[in-house]
């Protein structure tokens, strides 16, 4: 068979006041189809294109891969861009016709100026291009928003069951296979969704949701049952589709799907409050930091609301400020995006002492910028560290500096000793301990790590903790679900409404 596969994909943070275009798809990297050479690599899709050509080769089929794009994670994308980078897939398709399949390794939380729904519309421009009988297969980011439009064009939907997204392959292999045994006539998926009517957000490395991903886990042994996905939702994404769902795909069995979907759907509401996130202020976090003995491995401390992989800027000192205000050492922290400090660091080379500014760039979710002594320990000019999916996630030309006491008497590092920091010319949330110790950071010799990261960073370095905290910020991504400003998404939500559904009965049947 012959089986096409592309791919455009980002996580819009709607609230974010800097767009994104089409530098930002360019500067991640676009792998163009066949028309265009297949020219280019994009770090995140590589591995996932790799995996699908394995496949492809071990079942003797031909893989048709056109243009494939992510970009990282910033504000609301501009119309031209998505229109361009679209009708490019688009003519990829036409020209690799007939195939007998689809893949598409989407996100599902893409938005455009004039189209909120991003992913539903390239699938709905891609059923009219093969027809009604080719099977469309959909890999989603769990932080997505599952529409109508999407579930009436594709045959079949699976999205990552952890966060952090250690399955995204295996998610991927999983929809392979499938799609083409939808195309083989060996199965006829059918799907039902339960809409949860929460907005939220989900560890799956602890529990209940640990176990809740390996009850999911196991239904999908179940006869009949082909997939079951549990869409976190985007909570910073203001279209009507935000919010967390259920679904489940059975073969043929549309009573199966919709009593599982239900079930499922009201085990996420009875766990509600075990699950959501509570407020943790820099200070209580600090305080836990300071208690600790002397000889306890370093503590994790993850920026949430500063998270680049979810639209933030990834500039923001409150942390840092706090640090250096209680004289506060021993702490690593990045990655500061701050390419005008990275470049005079650069430009004045390791080993020199100076007075930098760094972060506070980007507008009131960065806070103010911090005056500090520095000495350059390190510079790499094409730094990476590892990367979801397997792939490396680039960092451009980066630095570590270390923080010294003020010569004229300021705080400096302050009185518990220097801060370690890494600085990048690429926005980047923290995923792989590589990003602190390819510059040459020992962490195990640090009292804590401060990492930009709402979640992704936990499979690298939980291991390496004494403990792992999430500290809230005013970030732009702070941990504030009540009060989200949205204006498209309907207001009927825990945990803005403590009954969403206005009535048990309602919720039960609500599918």
């Amino acid at each position: 068979m012959r089986i096409f596969v592309a791919s455009i994909a980002t996580e819009t943070n709607t609230f974010a006041a800097l767009p994104t275009g089409l530098g930002a798809f360019e500067a991640a990297g676009i792998r163009r189809g066949p028309r265009h050479g297949g020219a280019g690599r994009n770090a995140f899709l590589a591995p996932l294109e790799d995996r699908l050509a394995r496949l492809a080769a071990a079942g003797g089929h031909e893989l048709a891969v056109g243009l494939m794009t992510f970009a990282q994670p910033l504000g609301v994308t501009v119309q031209a861009a998505w229109e361009a980078l679209r009708d490019e897939l688009l003519e990829d398709l036409r020209a690799a016709m007939p195939v007998h399949a689809v893949i598409l390794p989407l996100h599902g939380a893409m938005v455009a100026e004039r189209c909120d729904d991003c992913e539903g519309e390239l699938i709905e421009h891609v059923r009219r291009i093969v027809g009604p009988q080719v099977p469309i297969g959909v890999e989603l980011d769990l932080h997505c928003h599952v529409s109508e439009r999407m579930l009436a064009q594709a045959d079949a939907i699976v999205a990552y069951k952890e966060y952090p997204h250690t399955d995204i392959l295996e998610r991927l292999e999983e929809l392979w296979h499938l799609t083409l045994a939808t195309a083989e006539g060996r199965v006829r998926p059918v799907t039902a969704v339960a809409d949860c009517r929460m907005v939220s957000f989900w560890h799956t490395t602890r529990e209940p949701m640990a176990g809740f991903v390996r009850r999911m886990k196991a239904l999908e042994r179940e006869p009949g049952v082909l997939s079951v996905s549990f869409g976190h939702g985007f909570p910073w994404g203001d279209v009507a589709d935000n919010g967390a769902k259920l679904w489940v795909v059975t073969d043929g069995d549309r009573a199966l799907a919709e009593r599982l979907a239900t079930t499922l759907r009201d085990e996420i509401w009875a766990m509600r409050e075990a699950t959501h996130p509570r407020p943790n202020p820099i200070d209580a976090v600090l305080d836990r930091l300071v208690a600790l003995p002397p000889a306890a491995k370093p503590m994790v401390i993850a920026d949430r609301a500063d998270n680049a992989g979810g639209g933030a800027m990834s500039d923001s000192t409150f942390v840092l400020r706090r640090l250096v205000e209680r004289g506060i050492g021993g702490v690593a922290l990045g990655a500061f995006w701050d390419p005008g400090a990275v470049r005079c660091c650069v430009d004045a080379g390791t080993g020199a002492r100076f007075a930098l500014r760094v972060g506070g760039k980007c507008g009131p979710a960065s806070g103010d910028p911090v005056d500090l002594w520095v000495t350059v320990r390190a510079v790499v000019m094409d730094h990476a560290q590892q990367g979801l999916g397997g792939g490396r996630s680039p960092c451009g030309p980066s630095v570590w500096v270390s923080t010294d006491a003020d010569p004229a008497g300021g705080p400096g590092g302050g009185q518990g000793g220097g801060l370690d920091l890494v600085l990048v010319s690429e926005r980047q949330q923290v995923i792989g301990t590589d990003l602190f110790t390819g510059l040459g950071v020992d962490l195990a010799a640090r009292r804590a790590i401060v990492v930009k990261s709402s979640q992704h960073f936990h499979a690298a370095f939980a291991p390496l903790a004494s403990e792992v905290h999430y500290a809230d910020t005013p970030g732009l991504l702070r941990i504030d679900m009540e009060n989200l400003p949205f204006v498209k998404r309907s207001a009927d939500y825990w945990p803005r409404k403590a009954d969403p559904w206005n009535g048990h009965a309602a919720m039960q049947h609500g599918v």
